[in-house]
């Protein structure tokens, strides 16, 4: 997925002070991005000149954004490498991610590397209340090295929801039983830092096509399997598909058995419904399991009830994923969660089925790939929240930063 300059609103100063702020931010990104870069790279993708480049790298070195060193791929090679500027991961967001069985809560750096993931099983599903105090819990034991060793850009929240990006507030989380919850704006009085909340689904087709198997791909089809359900999210020309009040991607509630169970939206036969990691676990006689467990015990089971299952949830799972291919000519699909451990276990059923009931050319060449960052997938995509403004704005957040502990001072 090419990545684009972010779209600047004016905010005073002359045009060369804008320009300046595009160009800290447009370079800030693609390090952040590419996860380090040389300076001639960067010359040629950005467009400027060495000068210029080398002016806006010093800069971000001096607000602690950045930092050049030899790549590590360069060690023990004859000749010396160029030099590698690499985003700084001692600036990091913390990452959320609550679903019905867990809340898991990361420490990402800049760059996308996951420093810490923390995953608490929840005996039942969690209120509000309790998801706050739990992730504040966890976040305080994390003070000592949070407060050692990094700056935080905030705290990103990637919810099995449907989400208002514009505050952060769950409109209707139907699994974990939330409505009109204002998650964000508790999370940021409880944390002490900016809070952002978005679609979990969404964060991950963003996740993937920035830092996993999706970069350089503009036109993708993302489904996540998680506890709560199934999600989905639409890149569509190397954009996020958002729909008029930023809902789009509702893929899980796609019909897929006319004769099927009733689904808690009232419909029969949806997507999520149908191809669920309940039903797998029921079958595998497991009360819980991460995504790492469950994909071990699908590998090794030769139960006929098990195999059964998995057959029955891949040609369901094709039925969907062709009614995508037909409507949204991706040029690849991408499984996340329980559905990536499904590709593995029958990837050649899954792609024949694709390809003999889609109506068009593509469902012979679409690529159907699992999702590769895995666990880290929702802590990335949560992140990529908090990070917004800091890539924006290079130099206003380190003032903004500044400015806020001479206050607390």
């Amino acid at each position: 997925m090419s990545v684009a300059p972010p779209t600047l609103g004016i905010r005073g100063g002359t045009s060369n002070d804008q320009l300046r702020r595009y160009n800290l931010s447009m370079v800030m990104t693609m390090l952040h991005h590419a996860g380090g870069c040389s300076r001639a790279e960067l010359t040629r993708r950005t467009g400027l000149n060495r000068s210029t480049i080398a002016a806006l790298v010093a800069e971000l070195g001096e607000l602690g954004m950045v930092y050049e060193g030899e790549p590590e791929s360069a060690v023990g090679r004859v000749g010396r490498p160029s030099l590698q500027v690499f985003p700084n991961p001692g600036i990091a967001a913390i990452a959320v991610n609550p679903d019905i069985d867990a809340i898991t809560v990361g420490l990402v750096g800049l760059g996308g590397e996951v420093i810490r993931r923390i995953r608490f099983d929840t005996a039942r599903v969690p209120s509000v209340h309790e998801t706050v105090n739990a992730i504040k819990a966890i976040v305080d034991g994390m003070r000592g090295e949070i407060d050692k060793d990094y700056r935080i850009a905030g705290v990103g929240v990637a919810v099995p929801a449907l989400v208002n990006a514009s505050d952060g507030r769950v409109l209707i989380a139907p699994h974990l039983g939330w409505r009109d919850a204002g998650l964000a704006s508790a999370l940021q009085k409880a944390l002490g830092y900016t809070v952002h909340a978005g679609n979990d689904a969404s964060l991950g087709a963003i996740a993937e096509s920035l830092f996993g198997v999706a970069q350089n791909i503009d036109d993708l089809v993302y489904l996540n399997g998680s506890a709560s359900g199934i999600g989905g999210g639409l890149i569509i020309g190397g954009a996020p598909l958002r729909g008029t009040s930023g809902y789009a991607g509702e893929l899980g509630h796609t019909l897929v058995n006319s004769v099927g169970s009733r689904c808690h939206c009232g419909r029969i036969g949806c997507l999520e419904t149908e191809v669920s990691m309940s039903r797998l676990l029921a079958v595998l006689g497991l009360p819980r399991a991460d995504q790492d467990e469950l994909e071990i015990a699908l590998g090794v089971s030769r139960d006929p009830a098990v195999m059964a299952e998995v057959r029955r949830q891949i040609d369901l799972l094709s039925e969907a994923i062709s009614n995508f291919v037909n409507m949204f000519d991706p040029e690849m699909v991408i499984l996340g969660g329980f559905l990536g451990s499904l590709l593995s276990v029958g990837r050649e059923r899954l792609a024949e089925a694709v390809s003999v009931r889609s109506m068009s050319s593509v469902g012979h060449t679409v690529a159907i790939e699992r999702a590769s960052l895995g666990s880290r997938l929702l802590m990335v995509g949560a992140a990529e929240l908090a990070f917004a403004g800091l890539l924006d704005d290079p130099a206003g957040f380190v003032r903004t930063r500044a400015t806020a502990r001479t206050h607390r001072v």
